[in-house]
Order: structure tokens, then C-alpha cells, then sequence
């Protein structure tokens, strides 16, 4: 990656002294405090977080796992308000941002608990405010986007701690749970309920589930491994209204065609949508997250940056050689993006303020997008993992030139899609059943690397003849743990400077800590290395 030298950051490089504020404290944002922490002890800066919750940031990705009683909080938490605290950082828990003043630098504070009403002044502001779930349009659910608070009882979101507490009390005692959504984490929670011994249906508009990311046959085998799995899927019709009892609880979920679904509680899984309030009051550019160009910044001043879920990267400007003109994207849900914007960031706050002492300009490596990240259905019961491009029918002639490979095995229940570009490089892929096959195919498609003449034998580590296959073979420089980028050798590293449990490389490398899929992954090479040592 190519240093650049900034047109614009040069103009309003960061000083000594400045006030950097904080708006959000959910993943993304306690990575940013995390990574300048220590300019805010050593006085070089000012750093304050606002959190609108109580509790201060966690690990939003594992809240379904909590739900269900498989993670507890302690081994979620992403912050230390004391340790912050010594460290110089204000932490501001439930308290509520309702308005920047950009004219003055200046923001509105509410008091969650008291309503005080106060002032606070920025230089730099950093907006992570994250996305909120979206809200279906049914009869029995205001479908006001800022109503999630008011929903009825017995239905939730699953987006925070508050969340998981209602649906615990209902896995708990092993209530019957409706899912509407077919989505990623909507499936991970069904099956996760579905495992602690819950009834549980998902109730799915379009045909097939996780519509976006798998092609039909996909969707049909994953389909069959879902109800093999004690999961019910009803497809290809969507909710009409939501059944409340007199108590106004949910007690039942109608759908079009007029069939009910019973249950205790209806978990929300139909995306989300970026925060982007704030910055709309603030007369900030706005399409489906605010808008930032590739150096994060929402304004022309160079003050207000935006990074997560709610930022939405969309640089219009043609002779731009990082990011020509693009469409940009809305929340992709996953921690790894995020994460690699607020080290990002960081570093061009450490850059800025060097430049700035040695009386130069900053120099950065320029913020770009790696591949397209994979999404994982992290569950025991059922292994698909799928990225990039969905692709049509082999039979049919790709635009670019390129070809689609498919396998599907009905008895076992697997199935594979890959999807290859003129050189043969991976644009995407969807293996379901072969956790194995989907490692070393997930490598190729992170390393650009082309598949071999014969792709079948990518399949051949889950099949009986494993051991003759020319599986990609990892590397130090081979990354475990996506949301991270943490790779091999720094896991190695970390064991052979002293760390040796999953939990003190997780301290070490913050490997395993984003969406816990590389969990078993990480754990074996401490293993490893740890007996090397």
C-alpha cells in the first residue's frame, strides 16, 4: 500500500491540545478511543466518549450468544471506564447527543437518568452511531422508526444488553420464538433458541432465506439443514400483523395468506439503518449513512468524521486515484470494516499531530476496501460460509467472461457455488457442508489467488480421499481472525512473548473478538504454538 500525500488534510491539520469528541460507544468507537488512549494520557490530546447506554461498549455481535446463555458479559466487554478514566478519557454513559452546532463547535447533552440539559465543546468530533434496526409495517407494531423502545412486549430487535435479557427470559423457559427475517444473525438466533430447546419458526418473504447471498438451490439446501436442525422455515410469504393478548404481549404473528404463527416472542431480523439523525440536523450529507469521502471526513473543515455503520463511503470525485466515483453502501453489519476505520483514523490522528510537530504534512496510507468480507452462519449445527458475488446458473454466459462452478450433493446436504472471474480469481462463492473445503476456498478468495485447473479439488478435504488434494496451504501471513486482520504469525508472536490462553491472545491481538467465528480457529493455533514453546 502506497503512501499518499493528502490534497486536503494538509489544510487543517490536528494540534496539540484539541478536544477529540466521541459519538457512540459501541464497537467501532471503543476501538478508535482504544487506539488513542495514550495521546489523551500523555495531555497530548482531549478525548471524551458519549454512550447512550449505561454500560459502557460491548461486543454487539455476540448479544445473540448471550441470549442464550453461551456468552456472559464479562468476556464481551470492550472497555474499562475506569481504566479509561485514569487514563485522562471523560466517559459519558446514558447520555444522549440531541444536536451539533457546528457553527460554534459546540454539542447538546441530555442526562438519561435526570434530563440536565447541557453544553459541550468540540474540536475534532468522531460520529459512530452506529444503525438501528429496522421496523416492519404490520398492524399491532408502530411502525415509527424511533418508536423501538415502545415496541410491545414480547417483541425485540436483539440489538442490545436490554434485548437479550427478554429474550433469555423466554429461551429460559423454553417459550416458542418467532423470527421474522431471514438474515445472518436472524438464523444464528433461531438456531441458537432452536439448540437451548425452543420451538422455533422463521418466517421469511422471499422464496428461499439469506436471499441476498445464496442462489436458490443454495437456499434450498440450506433450507433442509435449517429443519434438520429443529429450525421450521416458512418462505415465500410475507407478515400481514402481529397478534398482542390482552396484556398487549405478542402472542402470534399472521401471515398473508392468512396462516398464523404462534409464539411467546418475535425477534426482528429485517437489517438496519444508519443513524444518521445527528448529522442531518447538523446539515451534513446524508444518502443511506453519512457520507464521508475515503479519509472518513463528513465536512469540508476537516472537523467531523464519520466511521461504522453509520458512515457511508462516497467519494464523487473523478480524478480521484484511491476511490474513483462510486456507489456507496449502507451498513454492512459486520465488525471488521469498522474496526479497520477507526485504526485508520487513529493513525491520522497520530500522523497529523507529528506532522505537525516536525512542521511537515501528514503522510497516510490511503484507506481502501479489501475483498468482500464473508458471512459465516456461526452455528454448531449448520456450517455456510459465502462472500462476494452470487452467481446464475453454470449453463448461462457470465457478462464479464467469466464462469460459475457448482457442485450440490442432496444426501449430504452440502453444497458448493463458485464464482470466477476471467483470470480465474474468485468474485465470490457459497459452500454449505464442507467446513474444510470453505477454509482453504475462503483463502483463495482473500489472497486473489486464481482456483485450480480442476476445482473440484477443493472439495476433496471433507470427502474420503482427504489428503490428496492441493489444498491452500496457510501462512504466516494467512488471517485467522477476519474482523481483526489479526493473521498465523501474530497469534505465534503473541504465544511466544508469554500469552498462552485464547484469552490473553484475544488481550494481545484482539483476535476473537469481533464475531467469535474464528474462536475454535484461534484456540487451536494457541494450542500449537503454546506446545512448540
Amino acid at each position: 500500500m502506497t503512501p499518499h500525500r493528502s490534497s486536503r488534510s494538509a489544510a487543517a491539520p490536528m494540534r496539540p491540545g484539541e478536544h477529540v469528541v466521541v459519538i457512540g460507544f459501541g464497537p467501532v468507537a471503543a476501538r478508535f478511543v482504544d487506539d488513542v488512549t495514550d495521546l489523551a494520557a500523555e495531555g497530548t490530546i482531549r478525548l471524551t466518549v458519549i454512550g447512550g447506554e449505561q454500560d459502557p461498549a460491548y461486543n454487539r455481535v455476540l448479544v445473540g450468544e448471550h441470549a442464550v446463555g453461551r456468552a456472559e458479559l464479562a468476556t464481551m466487554a470492550l472497555a474499562d471506564p475506569d481504566a479509561l478514566a485514569r487514563a485522562g478519557v471523560d466517559v459519558l454513559l446514558g447520555t444522549r447527543v440531541t444536536r451539533i452546532d457546528r457553527s460554534r463547535r459546540v454539542l447538546r447533552l441530555t442526562d438519561g437518568r435526570s434530563g440536565a440539559v447541557r453544553e459541550l465543546g468540540y474540536d475534532r468530533l468522531v460520529l459512530a452511531t452506529g444503525a438501528r434496526p429496522n421496523l416492519p409495517v404490520l398492524r399491532g407494531i408502530n411502525p415509527d422508526p424511533g418508536a423501538y423502545e415502545h415496541l410491545p412486549a414480547g417483541v425485540t430487535a436483539l440489538r442490545d444488553l436490554r434485548d437479550a435479557r427478554t429474550v433469555r427470559a423466554v429461551v429460559e423457559r423454553r417459550g416458542r420464538v418467532v423470527v421474522l427475517g431471514g438474515g445472518v444473525l436472524g438464523l444464528e438466533a433461531a438456531l441458537a433458541a432452536s439448540e437451548a430447546g425452543c420451538p422455533v419458526t422463521v418466517v421469511h418473504h422471499a422464496p428461499w432465506v439469506l436471499t441476498r447471498s445464496l442462489d436458490a438451490p443454495g437456499g434450498a439446501l440450506l433450507g433442509r439443514a435449517l429443519a434438520e436442525a429443529g429450525v421450521e422455515v416458512r418462505s415465500g410469504t410475507p407478515a400481514r400483523e402481529v397478534l398482542l393478548d390482552e396484556d398487549r404481549a405478542f402472542r402470534g404473528l399472521v401471515l398473508e395468506d392468512g396462516r398464523t404463527v404462534p409464539g411467546e416472542l418475535l425477534l426482528l431480523s429485517i437489517g438496519v439503518t444508519a443513524r444518521t439523525e445527528l448529522a442531518e440536523g447538523a446539515g451534513l450529507r446524508t444518502a443511506r449513512g453519512i457520507v464521508v469521502d475515503h479519509e472518513l471526513e463528513a465536512d469540508v473543515e476537516q472537523r467531523v468524521f464519520a466511521i461504522g455503520d453509520c458512515a457511508e463511503v462516497l467519494c464523487q470525485d473523478p480524478s480521484c486515484r484511491e476511490c474513483p466515483g462510486r456507489a456507496g453502501a449502507g451498513p454492512s453489519g459486520l465488525v471488521g470494516p469498522g474496526w479497520r476505520q477507526a485504526e485508520w483514523l487513529a493513525a491520522r490522528v497520530r500522523a497529523e499531530l507529528a506532522a505537525v510537530a516536525e512542521g511537515g504534512t501528514a503522510v497516510l496510507a490511503p484507506l481502501t476496501t479489501g475483498p468482500a468480507g464473508a458471512v459465516r452462519l456461526k452455528a454448531r449445527q449448520v456450517d455456510l460460509a459465502c462472500a462476494g458475488e452470487v452467481g446464475g446458473p453454470p449453463w448461462e454466459p457470465r457478462p464479464d467472461g467469466g464462469s460459475v462452478v457448482q457442485w450440490a450433493d442432496g444426501a449430504a446436504g452440502s453444497y458448493a457455488q463458485l464464482v470466477l472471474r476471467p483470470d480465474r480469481t474468485l468474485a465470490g462463492y457459497v459452500v454449505l457442508g464442507l467446513p474444510r473445503s470453505a477454509a482453504g476456498i475462503g483463502l483463495l478468495h482473500d489472497r486473489g489467488e486464481p482456483v485450480p485447473e480442476d476445482p473440484s479439488v477443493l472439495l476433496r478435504p471433507d470427502g474420503p480421499d482427504a489428503g490428496a488434494q492441493q489444498e491452500p496451504r496457510p501462512t504466516p501471513g494467512t488471517t485467522v481472525c477476519h474482523c481483526a486482520g489479526v493473521t498465523r504469525g501474530r497469534i505465534a508472536e503473541a504465544v511466544e512473548q508469554g500469552a498462552a490462553t485464547l484469552e490473553e491472545v484475544r488481550c494481545a491481538t484482539r483476535a476473537a473478538t469481533g464475531c467469535g467465528g474464528c474462536g475454535d480457529a484461534v484456540r487451536r493455533l494457541v494450542e500449537e504454538h503454546a506446545a512448540a514453546v
